[in-house]
C-alpha cells in the first residue's frame, strides 16, 4: 500500500510540474505579434485595431482585416490610462476589461519547478539504486517483515508429524501469554529457539504456525537477508532487528535458515574480518550480552546444525533444541489428512495404507504426494480422487516419471525383464529382506527398469542379517543375467557401485565383519571449506589391505546367497520374466502367487513371521530408513563405460 501511495504521489507531481510550464508560456506560444505603446497608439489613430483586451498592465488585441501587419499583437502599457481608454472609444474600438490575476505564485513555482524536479528526479533514483529498493543511505536497516493481522493464518491444527515439537513451542506461546505463570517460582522465558531436522519436515511451517497462535508481533526475516555487497551491513541489520524487537516487546523473531550467518567461525579464508563473522559476532552479543533483550525470543531454523558455532548454540542463546525429524507412520497419517482435507476423496482412499507405504517420507514428500494425485485426478476430469491416483503418485514421487518415449528394443526389454526378475525373485523369497512391493520395466527417470522393496514398518536401525539380505538383492540382477542371458551388460553398474559402499560401511563404519568392532578412517574437518567432512586414513597399508579384503569377502557371500537362490528357483525367475514382458509392471502380491505355483511357498505369509534380529544381533544407527529401490542401469553410448549410479536408485 505505501509503495502504491509513493507512486501516485510521484505522477500528480509530475502532471502539475507539466500543467505550470504550459501555463507559463501559453501566452507566448501563439503567433501574437510583440509591439512598443507608441507604435500601438499610431495604429489606433490609424483605426488599424479592431479590438483589444486589457488586463491590468497587459494589452493584447487584433488588427482589423485591412491591415498589413500580423493580425494579434500584445504589449504592456500603462495601466489606468483614461487618454488611451478615449482614444480607442473614439476610434470604435472594442474594449474588455478582465480581472487582473496575481501570478506570483504560480511564476514562483515555475522558476523554482526545474530545480524542484532535478531533486526529485535524483532522490528516486538513489531509492532505486539501493538493494530491496529501501530509502536513500538506509542500508543497515533490518529486512525483517512484520506479520500483518489481516494475513491468512497458520495454526497447530494445520501441522502433523511433529507432536514433540509441536508441545515445546505450545509452551513458549504460553510464556507469552502469561508469563507471571512460570516466572513466579523463579523461571525465565528462554531466550532462543533452534528448530532442526532434514528438509522439508516443516520447521518454517512451524514458525508460521507459532505466529498465528502467539498474540504478540511476530518478526520473519532469512539468515541471507543479513550479509549484502557493503561492509558492516550484516551487523547494522542485526542491530536494528532486535531494536525493532525491543519496541514491539514482548515478541519473536523468526530467522530462516540461519546456518547463512551461523556458521562456524574461521571456516573460511577470510578470518575474524568476514563479513559473515562480523554479523554472526553481532548476533551473538544481541542474543546474551552486555545488554539483556529481555521479552524478545528468537526463533530460528537449520537443516545444517553441525556447522553452527558453538557460541550461537549455548545456553542462553538458543536454550532449546528442537528435532523436528522425519515423521513416523503415525505422523504421515495425520500428514496425509491434514493435506487431503480440502480434497474430495473417494471412499476407496485409505490414508493408514498410504502412510504404510510411503516410509521415510517428509512432510514436504507427502504434499507433493498428495498434490501429484489430485492433478492425475483431474487429468482425467474425475469427480474425486481415487486409491488408484495416490498409487500413480506414489510411483512417480518413488520411482520417477515413467518414460513413454524411451523406444526399447525387444532383446533389451528381454534383457531388462530377467535382470529385474532376479532382484525381484531373492527380494522375494529371502526372509530377512523387506518385501516386495512393485517390479517394473518401464523406463522410469534414468533407469530402464526398476525393483521397489517397502519395510513393513519404520526402521531406525538395521541388523547384520538384513544388510546381507539387501547385497544379496542387489547382487540378483547381475547373477540373472549370467545365467538366462549368456552374458553380462551394463545395467548392473548402479547395484554394484551400491552394494559396494555398502559393504565398505559395513566393514570401516559399524564393526559387522572379522576385523572386529572397529571403525576405520576418521571424518576430519577441512576448514578452508567450510567444516566438510573428508576422510583420513587412521590406518596402516597392511589394514587397508584387510579392509579390501573383508569388503570382498562380504559381497562374495551375498553373490553366492543370491546365486543359489536363483539356481534353486530357475523356473520360478522364468515365469516372472515372463510376466513382466506380458504385463510390464507386477506387485508383490501378484509375483507371490507366481512362486506359490511354482514352489507352494507363501512367501509373503513367511515374512510376516520370520524374526528378522537373532540373539546378539541388534544393530548400529541404520544408514536411512526409506523403502529400497534397484534398478538397472541404462546402456551407455558405446564406446563410454557406464557411469556410477547411472540408475538414479536410492537406498
Amino acid at each position: 500500500m505505501n509503495s502504491t501511495v509513493k507512486t501516485a504521489l510521484l505522477w500528480v507531481v509530475i502532471i502539475v510540474l507539466v500543467f505550470l510550464l504550459w501555463s507559463l508560456f501559453q501566452t507566448t506560444k501563439n503567433n501574437s505579434e510583440p509591439i512598443q505603446y507608441s507604435e500601438f497608439m499610431a495604429r489606433v489613430k490609424a483605426g488599424q485595431v479592431a479590438q483589444v483586451k486589457i488586463r491590468g498592465n497587459e494589452i493584447t488585441g487584433e488588427m482589423t482585416s485591412n491591415a498589413k501587419a500580423k493580425k494579434e499583437f500584445h504589449l504592456i502599457g500603462p495601466s489606468n490610462n483614461t487618454t488611451m481608454v478615449d482614444m480607442l472609444d473614439s476610434k470604435g474600438v472594442k474594449v474588455e476589461f478582465e480581472e487582473q490575476r496575481d501570478n506570483s505564485l504560480i511564476t514562483g513555482l515555475v522558476t523554482w519547478a526545474p530545480i524542484l524536479f532535478l531533486v526529485g528526479l535524483w532522490i528516486f533514483f538513489m531509492r532505486q539504486m539501493q538493494a530491496g529498493g529501501n530509502k536513500a543511505l538506509s542500508f543497515g536497516k533490518s529486512k525483517a517483515k512484520l506479520l500483518s493481522g489481516n494475513a491468512k493464518k497458520v495454526t497447530f491444527k494445520d501441522v502433523a508429524g511433529v507432536d514433540e515439537a509441536k508441545v515445546e513451542l505450545q509452551e513458549i506461546i504460553e510464556f507469552l501469554k502469561e508469563p507471571q505463570k512460570f516466572t513466579k517460582l523463579g523461571g525465565k522465558i528462554p531466550k532462543g529457539v533452534l528448530l532442526m531436522g532434514p528438509p522439508g519436515t516443516g520447521k518454517t511451517l512451524l514458525a508460521r504456525a507459532i505466529a498465528g497462535e502467539a498474540n504478540a508481533p511476530f518478526f520473519s526475516i532469512s539468515g541471507s537477508d543479513f550479509v549484502e555487497m557493503f561492509v558492516g551491513v550484516g551487523a547494522s541489520r542485526v542491530r536494528d532487528l532486535f531494536e525493532q524487537g525491543k519496541k514491539n516487546a514482548p515478541c519473536i523473531i523468526f530467522i530462516d535458515e540461519i546456518d547463512a550467518v551461523g556458521r562456524h567461525r574461521g571456516a573460511g579464508l577470510g578470518g575474524g574480518h568476514d563479513e559473515r563473522e562480523q554479523t554472526l559476532n553481532q548476533l551473538l552479543v544481541e542474543m546474551d550480552g552486555f545488554e539483556s533483550n529481555d521479552g524478545v525470543i528468537l526463533v530460528a531454523a537449520t537443516n545444517r546444525p553441525d556447522v553452527l558455532d558453538p557460541a550461537l548454540l549455548r545456553p542462553g542463546r538458543f536454550d532449546r533444541r528442537v528435532v523436528v525429524d522425519l515423521p513416523d507412520l503415525k505422523g504421515r497419517e495425520g500428514i496425509l489428512r491434514v493435506h487431503t482435507r480440502t480434497i474430495p476423496l473417494a471412499e476407496d482412499v485409505d490414508a493408514s495404507v498410504l502412510a504404510r507405504g510411503t516410509p521415510g517420507f517428509s512432510g514436504a514428500d507427502l504434499a507433493n504426494l498428495v498434490n501429484e494425485a489430485a492433478l492425475n485426478a483431474a487429468r482425467y476430469d474425475k469427480k474425486k480422487v481415487q486409491m488408484v491416483d495416490f498409487e500413480f503418485a506414489k510411483d512417480k514421487v518413488m520411482m520417477g516419471v515413467e518414460r513413454k518415449s524411451l523406444v526399447m528394443s525387444d532383446r533389451e526389454k528381454r534383457n531388462t525383464a530377467y535382470h529385474e526378475s532376479g532382484h525381484t525373485i531373492v527380494a522375494a523369497i529371502l526372509p530377512a529382506a523387506d518385501p516386495l512391493h512393485k517390479v517394473t520395466i518401464i523406463p522410469r527417470g534414468r533407469a530402464l527398469g526398476l525393483t521397489q522393496q517397502l519395510p513393513t514398518e519404520d526402521k531406525y536401525s538395521y541388523s547384520k542379517r538384513y544388510l546381507d539380505a539387501l547385497l544379496a538383492v542387489m547382487m540378483g540382477g547381475r547373477i540373472a543375467e549370467e545365467i538366462f542371458l549368456g552374458e553380462i551388460t551394463t545395467g548392473a553398474g548402479n547395484d554394484i557401485e551400491r552394494a559396494t559402499g555398502m559393504a565398505r560401511r559395513m566393514v570401516c563404519e559399524w564393526g559387522m565383519s572379522d576385523l572386529g568392532p572397529v571403525t576405520f578412517g576418521k571424518k576430519e574437518e577441512a576448514i578452508f571449506l567450510g567444516r566438510e567432512f573428508a576422510q583420513h586414513q587412521d590406518f596402516s597399508e597392511s589394514t587397508a589391505v584387510e579392509i579390501d579384503r573383508e569388503v570382498k569377502r562380504i559381497l562374495d557371500k551375498a553373490y553366492k546367497t543370491a546365486h543359489d537362490v536363483i539356481s534353486n528357483n530357475k523356473s520360478g525367475l522364468d515365469r516372472i520374466a515372463r510376466r513382466l514382458l506380458e504385463r510390464e509392471t507386477l506387485d508383490g502380491a501378484e509375483v507371490n502367487e507366481i512362486l506359490i505355483a511354482e514352489t507352494g511357498i507363501d512367501y509373503i505369509k513367511n515374512k510376516e513371521f520370520y524374526p528378522e534380529e537373532g540373539p546378539g544381533e541388534k544393530m548400529t544407527i541404520a544408514p536411512g530408513s526409506g523403502p529400497s529401490t534397484d534398478v538397472q542401469s541404462p546402456l551407455p553410448p558405446a564406446p563410454v563405460p557406464a557411469p556410477s549410479g547411472a540408475g538414479g536408485s536410492t537406498a
